[in-house]
This record gives structure tokens, C-alpha cells and sequence, in this order.
């Protein structure tokens, strides 16, 4: 019992004698968590380096756009070819991928040879034999005369600059065949099918073996963004923002971004962690200089990493009793497949002495010891170089996702990861370490990176697929400049239709005198009230205006104007705002006092002067009963009869288009137009009195109030109107009316687009087919969030955001479609309202015998105040459709409110003036 014990202690001391020799001999190999947080600072830095356009040129990490896009949604399906060239063996691949309810991938390979000759002669010759495997692949599977789309895998640094094309940078691993480097892989290889007839092969995508890993687990694990291969080689790729990623145009979604890590320290980033063994077989291998964190990590290179520590230590005298045999010093003769037998746990020993003695060495057991040791401390540094690098990526995403904690997976391949018996292990632990706010999930990818690039394939024809449908949605919103015409010419003819008193009655756009025949001359003064009734809230206004410096003081209060007031009877509503004065002149002290006041009425008046209005019809979600076809301004006058508490002059109803265009024209006497682009949209302007024939007299000008939506309710712009439009316009509070304002205004824009989502999503678009609750409910989508989406300063992941608040779970792909349907449906929005604003100015320059018309347009409104898009394109609308007119839009500050108070200020000094004469 002494005597095992004596043996055991005796191994022991020995196994600890070997192991402190063989630490303090690679000393330098042993790397700390401080170190190691140290790499990954630096391999952070060369990411960013490597995605900024002017640092690119200059960065080791070459950070290189894939142009995929997109993972697999579990949509795909079809039949679908790949080929994986970049190993020692040569794959060719039949992927069937189908639905029916599951997810199912059903494959067929056949491997071939990659024989020197081939990787290392010309370039032609290596793309005729990989179109010789694989036609003989397809007549073997009978698969001739069958088009079909084909993905690439290609593991070698590629420049792309789309999906389906990739310049060969610099062959890596031991491929070196001539006159490929700077050439298109994909050209090259496309030539060499079309030599053969019976096969018709599309090439839909080249892609990295590590994009293929990424895309194979991605099918298995939505959460899989983070491709890795310790194989051969090593390299990693990721879903990157696109917004960070200089060197492609556009900064919508996301872009798989394959890092090139292998170059990592080419720069001279990592030489304080290399060692003498690195730079010797770096000096010895086909690329010195090049890919030397790859030297340090992949399964090429670990096995002569171990040959030259056992040579080193040999000649020391501290193995082989100093005995070195011939294959010892023979380089390639200690592979990685030899490294991870050396560390298997409980054989690993046995396995140690056999592969040295195989080598021709006579290995002790301490000598046995020591090997095993080194073997491990060399891949041990292997895993933790890795794990350093792919905590960089993991805290890159963290960051682009703005999360406290990510959760992800990570899908790796290559023989390294799966043959050796302790690196999977050590590399989780370790990242797990490095990022303690990641919670990471490493994926195994059976099927390799051959699948993955069909699943790249099946993604880019499903994405094609998607793109034409959702293209054809959006092209039902695009007009043409024909049509952008058209409309103006009808808009044209509308307006004389209006002002024509034959054609009046019939006429879409109503054209109704306002009785405003003056603008502000700068000598108005004198306090005066303001009414403004157009939303869901209403004004009331103190409005104090100074003559000579065109000064003007503003005094209000917003009162709610509930749904039940809005949509009760007429009497109750005007009650309401007699209530609301009330309380304003109690607020400010002016009890008693006899102010003239100007109502701002923004629905369609008839007016037959300007205190008398009668309102047409309701509109914007009002519905109070009696009041279409009743005088506004005697019911306001009757409303402050029954409070019988104060007395006011009413001296003039307006609409807010005209407060707009009188606020602006305070400013600006070259202002002859208002425009209101808000929650409804209509345009006021300054027409010539002898072309009014429902107004007597044809001296001077008098304000014309258009009502411009109800243009097209006679069905002249039919040809424009979506399905879309025709089911907001049924679903609305009056149907068949104010077309036009259905189709340009705040209030119905978003309607539009929720109309719009609920079609894709029908279609399978959109929100994984899944059509919720919430946008199943009218009015959930509101202008309001058109204009926050289409922000040119908003990410996707704050689309994303507001998505989720109105209860939609987006991809990231969802939120770009999503944007894409709000720019569509407000672009056609701004292009409406220009085509019928050029109709107006191009009427103003006519009417006035011009050459050119220098003309202000006044407006308000939140669309084209708030909107990131709106006001520019209608204004180059404009200067298309009306060339010989110089447009300047004024924006109003507070047109309703003011431009009242200044109506008022004007007729009361033509009254004055009157009275004088």
C-alpha cells in the first residue's frame, strides 16, 4: 500500500516538476484576464477603423460588407444548389428547403478533391474544375436542364460590392492559384459553367464560409447574428447597423459584416503578445506577415506551433534527453487533429506517447507530461485570443442595440471547434468571462458552411420575392410627372368651374368668396378678440396690434372640445364656446369689455359678407347637429344672448387658410396665397374681383377661400386613388367626400398607411403574417408617427420603438418596410399639394398677363411644419409643374389666432374708411 502511494506521490511531483518547467518555458504564452480586456479594446478599435471609409484603406481588420441583409425567417422554400471551395476537400450541395408548417431542410453532397496542382496552378484552370464537379454532380442527382439558383462559398478575403459579386483580395490558407487576386470569383466561375450546355445554373450569392455558418444556425436560432470558424482558418462575422458601415451607401437595417480577423496584428497591433514561435513559423509559412492573429488561433498552424516548442525545448535539454529525431524537425509533421489526441482527457497521455514515438522520438513519462502541457497552454491561448476578439463583436452589438444585457447566439463551425476535446469549453468560459452582461449561446452548425450559403440563397430569393410584392404596393403610391400634370390641369379647370356661377353648383372645389378684399398696410392697431375652431381644441385669443413697426402681442387659452360637444347638438356646441370666452375674459380681467372680435371658423362657409357664414358641411370629425346650412355667427351671437353676461362685435368669420395668408402678408405684402397643411389641408388666395360672377362688381381683389378637398369628389382623380385610399375613405365619418384632403392631409395620412401595413402583413410582408389587435384598430396610426419614423435622424431600432408602442413586434427588416410606406404615402401627399398649388400660381400669373410671377405663399400646419419631408417636396412639386413661377414659402406663426385678429383690424379700418368718404 506504501509502495502506491510512494508511485503516486512520485507522478505527482513529477506531473507538477513538468508543468512549472514547461510554464516558465512559455511564460509569454500565458495570458491574463487584464491582457486579454486589453486585446479586446484593441480589436474594437480596428473593427471601427475597419468600417469608417477614410480609416478602411489603412486597417488590418478589413470589416468587409457581405450585403447580406437578412437571416432566414422561416419562410424559405425551394430548391436550391451551393458550393463550398476553401478547405482541403471541395463540396457541392442540394438544399431543399420547405415550410409546410415546419421548418425542413432536406440535402444531398457529394465532396471532391482540391488537388495542389489545381489550388496552386492558374486561375482558369481551378474554376473549370469546380464547374466540372459540379455539373457532374448534377447529372448524377439529374438535376440537368433545371434552372436553378446557386450560393458560393468562397473562404477567402473578398471585396463585394452586391450579393452576387466578390473581388478576390488575397488567397489565404494554402490556396495560391494565379491571375484569380483582383478579379470577380463569381464572373469567373459563371464563365466556366456556361462551358457546360445541359446545366442552367443562376449564381444568387457569394458568401464567406463564416456568413454560411452564421446563416445555417440562424435558420435554427433567430437569435443566432454572430458567425465564428476555428477550423483551418479563423474568422468571425456579424449583423452590423448599417448606419455604421461608411463603405455602402444607405443607412437602413442591417448588414452582415464579415471581419477578416485573421489580420488582426498585421499592423503591428499584437507584437507585445507574440512570441519568438509565432515569428518563426510566421517567417517559414507561404504568407509571411499576413494573417497573424490566424497564426496564433487556427487549426493550420496549431500543430507546428507545438512541433516548434518541442524543437526549441529539445535543443535546450529540457526534453527527449536533448535527443531530436528527424521528423522533429521536419515542418507540417505535428498536426492540430495530433494536438487535440495529445489532450484528450484520460487517453491523452497514451495518445501522447504513441504520436511522439511515431515522430521517432523515445519519450519518458515526464517527457509525456510536458508535451501534453504544452499542447495545452498553446490552444489554451488559441481559445482565449478568440473569446477576446469575439467579446469585442458581442459589446459591439450590446452597443448598437443599446441594451443592458444582449442576449444571442453564436454559431460556430470548423474542425478545431469540434475535434478538440477541451477548446469549447474553454472558449465559452472565457467570453462568458470577458462579457458577464452577455448572455451568449454557442450553436454548433452541423450541416457547415455549404448549407449556409443555400440558406444566403433561399434568404436572397425570398427577399427578391418580398420586394417585388412590396415594390408593387408602393408603386400603386408613386406618380408619374404625367400624372402630377393631369392632376394640375384638373385642379385648374375646378377652380373655374367654382368661380363661374353656370358651373358653380356642380363645381368639386367650392371656391367661396370670404369678402376679405383688403391685406394688413401696417396702419392697424387696437385690441381685439380671436376665435380659432377648426380641431379638437379650441383658441381664444387677446390680440393686441401696434401700427408703424407692424408689432403684434398674443394672449390665449386652449380649451378641449369633447367628443360629446363635437358630435352633439349644435346648440350645446356653441354653448361650449361661449363658456370657454367666458372664462377667458375672466382670466385676463376684461369683463365688460366691448372688444371686436374675428372668428376663425375652419370648416366650408358660404359667406355673403364677411360676418355672415353659412356652414356647408362638416368636416375633420366634427357632427353637431343643426348647423349645415345655418349662419355660424348669428348661432355664436344667439349662444352669447342666452349667457347674457357679455356683448361682443363679431366683425368677421374667416377661415384659417385666410388667417394664414393675412398673419404672413403682416410680414410680407408680396403674400397672396395661404396654405394649411395640417390636420385638414385647403388654400385660400387673392383673386381678381371681375372673375368671381357670384360676387358683384369687378374692381380690386377679394380672398377666395377654395375648399380644395373636395377635389376629385366627382371622380376626376379616380385614376390615382389606391385601394387604400377607397378604404379609408368607407371608413370615414363622410364618405365619398373631401377626397382630396383624404388623400394630402394629417388627419387621414396615417390611416392610410395602417391600411397599407395590414395588406402586407395579409400578404406575409410584414410582422411575421401576424396581424395584431392593436393594428386592426382605426386611428392607432397617427401622422404624427409618419413623421417621427421618416426623421433622418432616427435609427431603426427607434422605429423599432415606436412600433412596439403602438404594439407591433417589428424585425429589423419590418421597421425599413415600415419607413419605406410612410415616405411613400407622404411623398404622394407633398406631390398633391404641389400639383395644386402650381394649378393656382400658374391661374395668379395668367390672370395678371405675366411673363413671371414672384408670388409668398403663406402656411400652417402641423404636416408641413413637423413632417422631416413634406415641405420640401412640395415646394420642388411647385418649381416642376409651375417653372415660370418664383414660389417662396412663408411659414405662419400662429395664422389662425392672429391672421383673425388682423382680418378684423383691416375691415374695421374699410369700415372706418367708409364712413369717411
Amino acid at each position: 500500500m506504501f509502495a502506491v502511494h510512494l508511485m503516486a506521490f512520485y507522478f505527482t511531483k513529477m506531473k507538477e516538476d513538468q508543468i512549472k518547467k514547461v510554464d516558465r518555458f512559455l511564460y509569454h504564452m500565458r495570458l491574463s484576464d487584464e491582457t486579454l480586456l486589453d486585446i479586446m479594446t484593441r480589436f474594437q478599435a480596428e473593427m471601427q477603423k475597419g468600417l469608417g471609409k477614410d480609416t478602411n484603406p489603412t486597417a488590418s481588420v478589413k470589416m468587409l460588407p457581405t450585403f447580406v441583409r437578412a437571416i432566414p425567417d422561416g419562410s424559405e422554400n425551394g430548391e436550391f444548389l451551393s458550393l463550398d471551395l476553401g478547405g482541403s476537400k471541395f463540396r457541392v450541395l442540394k438544399v431543399q428547403v420547405s415550410e409546410e408548417g415546419k421548418q425542413n431542410v432536406q440535402m444531398e453532397s457529394q465532396f471532391y478533391p482540391t488537388p495542389n496542382e489545381i489550388i496552386r496552378g492558374p486561375g482558369s484552370e481551378l474554376f473549370e474544375y469546380v464547374a466540372d464537379c459540379l455539373a457532374d454532380f448534377m447529372r448524377t442527382k439529374g438535376l440537368t436542364h433545371k434552372k436553378l439558383p446557386l450560393g458560393l462559398t468562397f473562404s477567402f478575403p473578398c471585396a463585394q460590392t452586391k450579393l452576387e459579386e466578390g473581388v478576390l483580395l488575397s488567397w489565404t490558407k494554402k490556396f495560391k492559384a494565379r491571375g484569380v487576386q483582383d478579379t470577380d470569383v463569381v464572373s469567373r466561375l459563371t464563365q466556366a459553367i456556361k462551358k457546360h450546355k445541359d446545366i442552367d445554373v443562376d449564381i444568387l450569392a457569394l458568401v464567406n464560409d463564416t456568413v454560411g455558418t452564421m446563416m445555417t444556425c440562424a435558420y435554427d436560432d433567430p437569435y443566432c447574428e454572430v458567425g465564428v470558424i476555428l477550423g483551418t482558418g479563423t474568422n468571425a462575422c456579424y449583423m452590423e447597423d448599417m448606419s455604421n458601415i461608411d463603405l455602402v451607401e444607405g443607412d437602413e437595417g442591417r448588414m452582415c459584416i464579415n471581419t477578416e480577423w485573421g489580420a488582426f496584428g498585421d499592423d503591428g497591433a499584437l507584437e507585445d503578445i507574440r512570441t519568438e514561435f509565432d515569428r518563426d513559423l510566421d517567417f517559414g509559412s507561404l504568407n509571411p506577415g499576413k494573417q497573424l492573429f490566424e497564426k496564433m488561433i487556427s487549426g493550420l498552424y496549431l500543430g507546428e506551433l507545438v512541433r516548434l516548442v518541442l524543437l526549441k525545448m529539445a535543443k535546450a535539454g529540457l526534453l527527449f534527453g536533448g535527443k531530436k529525431s528527424s521528423t522533429l524537425l521536419t515542418k507540417g509533421k505535428i498536426e492540430t487533429r495530433h494536438v487535440a489526441l495529445m489532450e484528450k482527457y484520460k487517453e491523452g497521455l497514451a495518445n501522447t506517447r504513441e504520436i511522439l514515438t511515431d515522430l521517432g522520438l523515445e519519450p519518458s513519462e515526464a517527457d509525456c507530461i510536458a508535451v501534453q502541457h504544452v499542447c495545452t497552454i498553446i490552444s489554451f491561448r488559441s481559445a482565449n485570443l478568440c473569446a477576446a476578439a469575439l467579446a469585442a463583436i458581442l459589446t459591439r452589438l450590446r452597443e448598437n442595440k443599446k441594451l443592458a444585457r444582449l442576449r444571442t447566439t453564436v454559431g460556430v463551425d470548423g474542425t478545431l471547434y469540434k475535434i478538440h476535446p477541451q477548446y469549447p469549453k474553454r472558449l465559452h468560459k472565457v467570453v462568458r468571462r470577458l462579457v458577464p452582461n452577455c448572455d451568449v449561446r454557442f450553436l454548433l452548425s452541423e450541416s457547415g458552411s455549404t448549407k449556409g450559403a443555400a440558406m444566403v440563397t433561399a434568404v436572397a430569393s425570398r427577399v427578391q420575392a418580398q420586394r417585388k410584392q412590396i415594390d408593387r404596393v408602393l408603386s400603386l403610391l408613386r406618380l408619374t410627372p404625367e400624372q402630377l400634370v393631369r392632376v394640375r390641369d384638373k385642379m385648374r379647370a375646378e377652380l373655374e368651374y367654382g368661380l363661374k356661377k353656370d358651373t358653380h353648383p356642380q363645381a368639386t372645389v367650392k371656391m367661396l368668396p370670404t369678402y376679405v378684399c383688403g391685406m394688413p398696410d401696417g396702419t392697424e392697431k387696437g385690441k381685439f378678440l380671436a376665435l380659432d375652431l377648426g380641431g379638437t381644441n379650441f383658441r381664444v385669443l387677446l390680440v393686441k396690434i401696434r401700427s408703424g413697426r407692424r408689432s403684434v402681442r398674443m394672449y390665449n387659452k386652449i380649451f378641449a372640445i369633447p367628443l360629446e360637444i363635437m358630435q352633439g347638438t349644435g346648440e350645446e356646441l356653441f354653448d361650449h364656446i361661449v363658456q370657454c370666452i367666458a372664462d377667458f375674459l375672466d382670466y385676463m380681467g376684461l369683463k365688460g369689455a366691448q372688444l371686436p372680435l374675428g372668428f376663425t371658423f375652419s370648416f366650408p362657409c358660404r359667406q355673403t359678407s364677411i360676418d355672415k357664414g353659412a356652414l356647408i358641411e362638416w368636416t375633420k370629425g366634427f357632427k353637431a347637429t343643426d348647423c349645415e346650412g345655418e349662419d355660424v355667427v348669428d348661432m355664436l351671437r344667439e349662444a352669447i344672448k342666452r349667457r347674457n353676461e357679455f356683448d361682443l362685435d363679431i366683425v368677421a368669420v374667416v377661415n384659417d387658410t385666410v388667417g394664414t395668408m393675412m398673419t404672413c402678408a403682416h410680414e410680407d405684402p408680396n403674400c397672396e396665397i395661404g396654405l394649411i397643411a395640417g390636420t385638414g389641408s385647403n388654400m385660400c388666395y387673392m383673386e381678381e374681383l371681375r372673375n368671381i360672377e357670384l360676387v358683384e362688381g369687378d374692381q380690386g381683389k377679394m380672398c377666395i377661400n377654395t375648399e380644395w378637398g373636395g377635389f376629385g369628389d366627382n371622380g376626376c382623380i379616380d385614376d390615382i386613388q389606391t385601394q387604400y385610399d377607397k378604404e379609408v375613405d368607407e371608413g370615414s365619418l363622410n364618405p365619398g367626400k373631401q377626397r382630396y384632403e383624404k388623400m394630402t392631409s394629417g388627419m387621414y395620412l396615417g390611416e392610410i398607411v395602417r391600411q397599407i401595413l395590414i395588406d402586407l402583413t395579409k400578404q406575409g410582408l410584414l410582422f411575421r403574417g401576424q396581424i395584431s389587435e392593436r393594428l386592426r384598430t382605426r386611428g392607432i396610426f397617427e401622422t404624427k408617427f409618419l413623421s417621427q419614423i421618416e426623421s433622418d435622424r432616427l435609427a431603426l431600432l427607434q422605429v423599432r420603438g415606436i412600433l412596439q408602442q403602438l404594439g407591433l413586434d417589428s424585425t429589423c427588416e419590418d421597421s425599413i418596410v415600415v419607413k419605406e410606406v410612410c415616405g411613400a404615402v407622404s411623398r404622394r401627399a407633398a406631390q398633391l399639394c404641389g400639383a395644386g398649388m402650381a394649378a393656382i400660381v400658374e391661374k395668379r400669373r395668367e390672370d395678371q398677363g405675366l411673363e413671371r410671377l414672384t408670388i409668398t405663399v403663406g402656411v400652417d400646419g402641423t404636416l408641413y411644419k413637423l413632417h422631416p419631408h413634406f415641405s420640401w417636396i412640395l415646394q420642388e412639386t411647385v418649381k416642376e409643374l409651375a417653372p415660370r413661377c418664383d414660389v417662396t414659402f412663408m411659414l405662419s406663426e400662429d395664422g389662425s389666432g392672429k391672421g383673425a385678429a388682423l382680418i378684423t383690424a383691416v375691415a374695421k379700418r374699410l369700415q372706418q374708411a367708409q364712413k369717411e368718404n
